[in-house]
This record gives structure tokens, sequence and C-alpha cells, in this order.
């Protein structure tokens, strides 16, 4: 099988695209995998399913047919592996990438069909509010933490101890939101990290929102720098803080600018587990 790498254009923000089909394949439970050589389409990643699949259509033959859901794919030779079947990152030297969008199976799409991809621009821009709101948490959170650290630490973007890349176990992005993990065990003790930092959860919280009005306030620039166009290519999300240029390496989807944002506001939980404890950040975002 001969497959070029995916051309993504919903970095740029675009959720409307005409691509020519690729390859078709079965992709079990009743679906068909539909693979073309551009899209506007947000596939969820299989390493780091943090950001859901787009929602929306493809129009093919005058028919609109509903995409059931989007993921990563990846050859390496013959075999297409889909979604949690690919061993590897995206981006692993030797194999292609490239968007599958999961249609119901017995739809009538053949190779060389050409395919209008629709997103639903409404659920793209909620997805995308979560996103930002949550890099902007994640390092509030790192600045609010940093005076907890016994030992010097590997910093974040902005030069804190980067507690959040440290601690974190899984991170899910919600319309207009999202909700982080984290695990404060044995490991991060020894890194140097003090847990009694998160006694009071209630004034944690007082602080993170503080900082993400700030920077909310600034109304900032929001980008995605890309070293290409294609699904595998590395991409950072860029965002203009008060005398500071945040940059993290992102493949999800972003508001333009911080002035798309109202507020953001975090809520923590916590609870004990064996050798340490999980603390749990809810990042709420609003829209302006």
């Amino acid at each position: 099988m001969t497959l070029t790498g995916t051309v993504v254009t919903y970095p740029t923000g675009a959720v409307a695209s005409r691509g020519t089909v690729v390859h078709v394949a079965d992709a079990g439970d009743g679906r068909t995998a539909v693979l073309l050589d551009e899209t506007a389409f947000h596939p969820v990643d299989t390493a780091w399913p943090d950001q859901p699949a787009d929602r929306g259509t493809l129009r093919t033959g005058g028919a609109d047919l509903a995409v059931i859901d989007a993921v990563v794919g990846a050859t390496q030779g013959d075999a297409l592996l889909l979604g949690p079947d690919v061993p590897v990152r995206t981006g692993t030297e030797g194999w292609t990438f490239v968007v599958a969008h999961l249609v119901e199976a017995g739809t009538a799409v053949a190779v060389g069909d050409t395919v209008e991809v629709a997103v639903d621009a409404a659920y793209r821009d909620a997805l995308s509010a979560g996103h930002t709101a949550c890099h902007l948490a994640s390092l509030a959170l790192d600045a609010a933490l940093a005076g907890a650290w016994r030992k010097e630490a590997p910093a974040d973007a902005l030069g804190a101890p980067a507690f959040d890349a440290l601690a974190i176990q899984e991170s899910r992005i919600l319309p207009d939101g999202s909700r982080d993990v984290y695990r404060i065990g044995k490991s991060l003790r020894r890194k140097g990290f003090d847990p009694e930092a998160l006694n009071d959860l209630a004034d944690l919280a007082a602080r993170v929102d503080a900082q993400l009005a700030e920077w909310i306030a600034a109304g900032g620039a929001v980008r995605i720098e890309r070293d290409g166009a294609a699904l595998a290519d590395r991409r950072t999300w860029v965002c203009e803080l008060p005398g500071a240029e945040a940059r993290i390496p992102c493949g999800g989807t972003h508001v333009a600018s911080l002035t798309g944002l109202a507020a953001a506001t975090v809520a923590f939980t916590s609870t004990p587990v064996d050798g340490g404890l999980e603390l749990v950040m809810t990042t709420t975002a609003k829209r302006a």
C-alpha cells in the first residue's frame, strides 16, 4: 500500500475543505474508513487522546455522510492500522500517518471521488476554547506551585518548575473546558515536590484563577506554528502573554486570540491513592 500523509488544514482554523478519496478500508464494527488527501477534520490521536475528534459530514455524490468518528491511521508497508491499533506515536520515522474518517459500512464512496468536508463549527469552537484554557491553566498551576519545589526541576514554557508535565497522568479536552489528572507519588517527591503545597486547594484555585484572569484580560494573540502541512508534522501552540511568549508542542485546535475568552476558572479535587495522591484539575472556559 502506497499512501502519503494526510494534509490537514484544521491547525489554521479551517472547518471546511475539499479532498480526493485515496483509500477506503473496512474499519470493523460496521464502519468504513475513508482516507482523503486533504482534510479539515481533526482526528483523535491514539498516543495522547486529549482532544476528541471533530463532528461533521463528508459530502460526495450529492449525499451527506455522517462521520461517526475520526482517528489517526498509520501504515508501514501494506497494512493500514487505525486508532488503538497504531503501535507508535504520530510522527514516528518510517511510518505514514493519515486521518481516517469513519462512516457507516456500505456507504457509496470510492477511490478518486471528490469529497467536501464540513466540520461542526460550534463544536470545534467549544473544543478550541477548552484546549486553549487547558494550556493556560497548566501554566498558571505551575506558577502557583513554583515555591513547592525543594530541588531544581525542569522548567515549563514560562520558566516555572513544570509540575504539569512531571505529574500529568491524563488530560481530556471538553467543550469549553478540560479535565487534567495528576499523580503525586514517590517519584514526584524524589524530584523535590512538597505535597503540602496541595493542602489548601481553595487557595490554590484562587491563585490560579487570578493568574488566568490577568492573562486573559491582556488579550494576547494565539497561533499554531507548523513545520509542514502533513498530519505528522510538528505543531506548536504559541500564546502571547504579558512579558512572555508561551510555546507548547500541541496537535489540537485553539482560539485565535485570548480575546475569544471572557474568563477561565479552575476547581480541584484530591483523592488519596496507594503511595500518594491523585489531584484533578477541572478547567471551565467562558467564551467572549
